[in-house]
């Protein structure tokens, strides 16, 4: 997870912003068949019901409307005037994996307070088509600080080592498989990124789970440790695919957490990581960096060197500092390369109002439109205190829902942040081209079923009427002050 810097950084960043990201109602509606849907009331649709029509779907961010589909909008063939945004579907750009959290051995903890049926019901309406179809899940190999405890999977007495990996074992993390293997009975095509927080500590030259680096002469052996995982996984149904090498690898100060420079990540992967996964016939990808976006040159490092270059499928990016443009900096000098967004937390101290206009406007609007696969919040649950966590890891940590007992659960902001684009936006999707205006953010997609969805943030306090233009033809529609929406059509 993140440093105190980091949590402050957000937290003042949040409290700058202010416009609500649209969210999903709960209901059974897909992408594919959302115009079979009844409307419901609302003053956001436009135009007359002669053409072709507009889904409308919002989220306020004073939660008076949360994921709530509105009046139909209608196309039709007159001029527009005024604001447009225009789509254009003959520009097409990255194809995204998915949407989704970080399924932390914490929120498993807690989910698993639920009695079953509220446990499935909850699991249902995150993954399955007929809830929010989040697509894309980070886990933690060995613990986060999203745990209740520190492990890894080959833990010795101090003063010894395993370099043969004899004492490998996935038994600390039997909870968090069991829920992915009752996941994949959701989405059997939900596709899981594994990132280590801190080797075994006797890897380490500090002997800690905090902080240190990993000592040269483990370098091939926790590439090993690497392959274990990932056979191991499979070996329970469970295919990863893609791993980074470290969580936030310049945050030493987290529990767990690993030092590691890009020269010493470049040489992981070139001499060790990446020759151990081709000697073992494993395909999961190799993603570099896992952090903050005002470093760049981390991943770039990596990338541009050689040897370490056809390992690696990407970067991943966190905006606890920096700007999201880094990750289209990244691309546009490696464009054969895939960048990712892979983790950003909402704050038990912040606001639902700025939390959705920050993270709509960067996390899922800023990272698509600079070429990210992926948008991933962090933890799927925590419970009612915030926990659980190791010491010394995030105690302000707020989960997409909150358990707060054996039959219940609230939704926070971070559900509807990647609801918005996890329930109309499925795996496979293309982001085509959008404009944006008059403090209007925008992104756009094509998916699989052939619908257009466009994602529209109001960072305006007030009302905003607008054109949609599409292959010619415009839709009339107002977004409310602070809100985000989701066109479907």
């Amino acid at each position: 997870m993140n440093s105190q810097y980091s949590y402050s950084f957000l937290f003042r960043s949040a409290a700058l912003c202010g416009v609500a990201l649209l969210s999903f109602l709960n209901c059974s509606s897909t992408s594919s068949d959302l115009a079979n849907n009844n409307d419901n009331s609302g003053n956001n649709g436009g135009g007359g019901a002669t053409g072709d029509p507009v889904q409308v779907w919002l989220t306020k961010g004073d939660q008076s409307v949360k994921l709530q589909q509105q009046s139909t909008a209608y196309f039709s063939g007159s001029q527009s005037s005024g604001t447009t945004i225009e789509v254009d579907a003959s520009q097409v750009f990255q194809t995204i994996d998915g949407f989704g959290y970080t399924l932390t051995g914490g929120s498993v903890q807690v989910i698993n307070q639920l009695n079953a049926a509220k446990k499935q019901e909850l699991l249902n309406d995150l993954f399955s088509s007929s809830g929010i179809g989040v697509s894309y899940l980070r886990i933690s190999i060995g613990a986060s600080d999203l745990n209740s405890e520190v492990f890894s999977y080959d833990d010795m007495p101090a003063g010894q080592t395993d370099p043969t990996l004899a004492q490998f074992s996935l038994t600390k993390d039997q909870a968090v498989i069991q829920m992915l293997k009752d996941i994949l009975v959701i989405n059997p095509n939900i596709k899981i990124l594994a990132t280590p927080w801190s080797p075994p500590v006797w890897m380490k030259d500090n002997g800690s789970s905090v902080g240190g680096s990993l000592k040269p002469e483990f370098y091939g052996v926790y590439a090993q440790y690497f392959v274990k995982y990932i056979q191991a996984m499979q070996a329970q149904g469970i295919r990863i695919d893609a791993i980074t090498p470290q969580n936030e690898p310049l945050h030493p100060g987290n529990n767990p957490s690993m030092y590691m420079t890009a020269a010493n990540q470049a040489a992981f992967i070139k001499n060790n990581l990446g020759p151990a996964f081709q000697a073992a016939n494993i395909t999961t990808k190799i993603i570099a960096y896992d952090h903050n976006c005002d470093n760049p040159a981390y991943p770039l490092a990596i990338l541009n060197d050689s040897a370490a270059n056809p390992y690696v499928d990407g970067s991943a990016f966190h905006l606890y500092a920096g700007d999201i443009s880094a990750l289209g900096t990244v691309h546009n000098l490696f464009p054969n390369k895939n960048v990712y967004f892979t983790e950003q937390w909402t704050s038990s101290t912040g606001n639902f109002g700025g939390d959705l206009d920050w993270h709509t406007k960067n996390i899922i609007i800023g990272s698509m439109r600079n070429w990210s696969r992926t948008a991933l919040e962090w933890n799927v649950a925590n419970d009612a205190s915030f926990g659980p966590h190791t010491p010394g890891g995030c105690t302000q940590c707020k989960g997409a829902v909150t358990i707060t007992g054996s039959a219940a659960y609230d939704k926070n902001v971070a559900y509807y942040i990647i609801a918005h684009a996890s329930k109309f936006v499925p795996a496979n999707s293309q982001r085509i081209e959008s404009t944006q205006g008059d403090n209007l953010s925008t992104v756009a997609f094509k998916t699989p079923a052939g619908k257009t969805v466009l994602i529209v943030q109001n960072s305006n306090s007030v009302d905003k009427a607008f054109t949609i233009k599409y292959n010619g033809k415009t839709a009339p529609v107002t977004i409310s002050g602070s809100s985000t929406a989701t066109y479907v059509f």
